[in-house]
């Protein structure tokens, strides 16, 4: 086994205990969308154009690539965080191949977004939203979300490692939650202003969304729209090697450098 290899299972590991020895915490991030799914699909669901379930089902989607993309917001606090009380610069000090950090915190991330998807899979399947489309689409849905969370949790990594402080890395953050906002998450973009469509259809969320709806068989393509969303997969795929290309040596980079 390769040293990458090795490392790389043992600080994948370490970030799971992590998760393990903080269970309060794990619940509560794993509950919010939940939370939100229940909140928007009955109260803003009955003030949409269209009816209660079918919202529900253009929805979910919608929020599980918007908790794909809170892997921003992970990455970036956890990595500040050990930066911030030294635990970095006690790896670089060892001998553990430099890109096992970073990859190890992203591998395990993947893992406990796995299993906290479910939840929200069974309370959107508990109000209404259904599988409409083939399996071989749904598991390339499944695929292409987990992709979107390693490549956003990524770029967390980075920008935590840049910041070296939990306060800044907590605030910038939570402003990544309007990330969602600006996109086909929650709302079509066919009634919003050109320059705001625009800039909501190129915000990979809008192209991953549109996969997620279309390989699911919850709602189709929509027409006139921008490249990375009249072409879903693609776009997505797009996107997501662009994310993880930048932001995966930009991480290692950052977290080599000796301060």
């Amino acid at each position: 086994m390769s040293a990458l290899a090795y490392d790389g299972l043992a600080m994948t590991g370490r970030q799971l205990r992590r998760v393990r020895n903080n269970p309060g915490l794990a619940v509560l991030t794993q509950m919010m969308p939940v939370n939100m799914l229940l909140f928007f699909g009955y109260v803003f669901g009955s003030a949409l154009a269209m009816p209660g379930r079918e919202y529900r089902s253009f929805l979910v989607p919608g929020l599980l690539v918007a908790t794909a993309a809170g892997g921003l917001m992970t990455g970036m606090f956890q990595a500040a965080q050990d930066t911030h009380r030294g635990v970095t610069d006690r790896f670089r000090a060892m001998p553990v191949s430099r890109a096992a950090v970073p990859l190890g915190q992203a591998v395990a991330d993947l893992v406990v977004t796995t299993v906290g998807t479910v939840p929200l899979l069974l309370v959107g399947l508990a109000v209404g939203w259904r599988i409409e489309g083939s399996a071989a689409g749904a598991a390339g849905a499944v695929g292409l979300l987990l992709l979107f969370r390693f490549a956003c949790t990524c770029a967390g990594v980075f920008l935590g490692l840049l910041t070296r402080s939990e306060d800044a890395a907590g605030q910038l953050g939570a402003s990544s939650f309007v990330l969602p906002l600006l996109s086909n998450a929650y709302i079509p973009t066919d009634n919003l202003p050109g320059w705001l469509r625009t800039l909501a259809e190129w915000n990979p969320i809008s192209a991953v969304t549109t996969a997620l709806r279309d390989l699911f068989g919850n709602a189709p393509v929509p027409e006139g729209a921008a490249w990375p969303v009249a072409h879903p997969v693609a776009g997505s795929l797009g996107w997501c090697l662009v994310l993880t290309a930048v932001f995966l040596p930009l991480a290692v980079g950052r977290y080599t450098r000796t301060e």
